[in-house]
């Protein structure tokens, strides 16, 4: 077996993006975290009781919270503008484009609960279409790490990143496989194990799952090079070509709509500069539903059989 996870004592992506937060807090006077009345969702608490005097609750009027972001930036302040994904994006998407996206303002908006295994919950609050609705923002940056350590990291580099940013992540329990020490490269997708039969890009929780499915794959020595593609926007494009050119084929793994997702943004790649076939591992056209994680990534077929069968039929496409 190449890697084995660790469910049982994972952490949830936005504990990491708690802890990274609360380490620029100690870092960059200038961070300030504003929440819309769900500290303890975001993990917020260790930065509200050591800097209090940086933290603002905005209470449950997110688009006002956006307004109040974009004029703190202008007295040179990094504002992190926290939510659930759903309420970060489908509820102010006016005010973030105008009053964010248009004059290109140094907010980070940083979304957890996002994507299917949000859970019970259900479809009200399981967003599944924000990363291709901010993508589409001009001059926005968008990002959706895989794991706690990873979230952390990106916490840390998107505060040295002048412009505004969309950062993804969620609620459940899921297992750490990246380092701790890890430094974070904005556009630069990770290369986790090279292959040679299929190219297999995955982006947030679905790296684990990409995971399990080059173990299955592997020991069937079908050879499968996993490349975490935790940047949506700007997306590594070489990184998506020089693995294809090798592999002659590509699949795309994501917790999100089919439309508008990474598996969209790879295929426009490849259709521009190097067609092959490709499969997506998305969600197909659909609102979600209350369940839990495990169950819902079952039903909307986002789960280690699914990455597997997509690969089979890639590489069958070959011809």
């Amino acid at each position: 077996m190449w890697m084995q996870l660790d469910y049982a004592n994972g952490k949830d992506t936005r504990s990491g993006f708690g802890a990274g937060i609360h380490e620029l807090g100690k870092r960059n006077p200038n961070v300030v975290a504003l929440c819309a009345d769900l500290a303890g969702s975001l993990k917020l608490q260790d930065f509200i009781r050591d800097f209090p005097e940086r933290y603002v609750q905005c209470g449950i009027a997110e688009a006002n919270m956006m307004g109040i972001a974009a004029g703190l930036t202008i007295g040179g302040k990094i504002p992190f503008a926290t939510t659930f994904a759903n309420f970060a994006t489908g509820r102010v998407y006016d005010q973030v484009r105008q009053s964010i996206a248009y004059s290109h303002k140094n907010v980070k908006i940083c979304a957890s609960h996002a994507g299917l295994t949000l859970g019970e919950d259900g479809a009200t609050h399981q967003i599944l279409e924000d990363l291709g609705m901010m993508q589409m923002l001009p001059g926005f940056t968008v990002i959706n790490p895989c794991d706690y350590n990873q979230t952390k990291a990106a916490t840390l580099a998107i505060a040295a990143h002048h412009g505004p940013v969309y950062l993804r992540f969620g609620r459940p329990k899921w297992p750490i496989f990246t380092p701790a020490d890890q430094t974070f490269e904005i556009g630069k997708a990770v290369m986790m194990k090279p292959g040679t039969a299929v190219s297999l890009f995955a982006t947030g929780h679905l790296v684990a799952k990409a995971i399990e499915a080059v173990n299955i794959l592997e020991a069937e020595g079908i050879s499968v090079e996993l490349i975490n593609i935790h940047t949506i926007k700007p997306l590594d494009e070489k990184a998506i070509l020089d693995s294809v050119r090798k592999t002659g084929c590509a699949v795309t793994a994501e917790e999100h709509q089919q439309l508008g997702g990474l598996g969209s943004s790879v295929a426009q790649v490849l259709t521009r500069h190097f067609p092959v076939p490709q499969e997506l591992v998305a969600v197909q056209d659909s609102f979600g539903e209350s369940g839990t994680p495990d169950q819902l990534l079952v039903k909307y077929k986002l789960d280690t059989p699914d990455v597997v069968a997509a690969v089979r039929r890639a590489i069958a496409r070959k011809g």
